[in-house]
């Protein structure tokens, strides 16, 4: 693996995914997907699909595993016990998750999502 694990708002920034060195999560490729298929404008759709396209042929995702799925466990139970929503942020704790099990800081535009659990990620800001 890379040194770092992009996140899914990185992923559909400015850059093209081909710009960036990393890994991604499945659940990085779930989002894009739900993106994709939720939008109603056809010409979003188009950009969405070309967008994923690019990403699918650039990483291979690394998968969900047990190990994976415990430090989700781990970290929405500190976003609860903390008086946050952890079921609102589920697929950002799911790609947390990933960043911790592989011992790899997480990139992402959006440093907001993970603020309450900044201590237990090494979350850094693309820009």
């Amino acid at each position: 693996m890379t040194g770092v694990l992009l996140d899914t708002s990185v992923l559909i920034g400015a850059q093209t995914p081909s710009d960036l060195e990393g890994a991604i999560s499945a659940a990085s490729l779930a989002e894009l997907h739900f993106g994709m298929l939720f939008t109603t404008d056809e010409d979003e759709r188009a950009r969405r699909a070309q967008r994923l396209g690019v990403v699918e042929a650039t990483f291979e995702p690394i998968p969900i595993d047990t190990a994976v799925a415990r430090e989700w466990g781990r970290l929405a139970a500190a976003v609860a016990q903390r008086g946050g929503k952890p079921r609102r942020r589920a697929i950002d704790l799911a790609i947390a998750a990933t960043a911790n099990v592989h011992k790899v800081p997480l990139l992402t535009a959006d440093t907001a999502d993970l603020v309450i659990i900044d201590d237990l990620v090494d979350v850094q800001s693309l820009g």
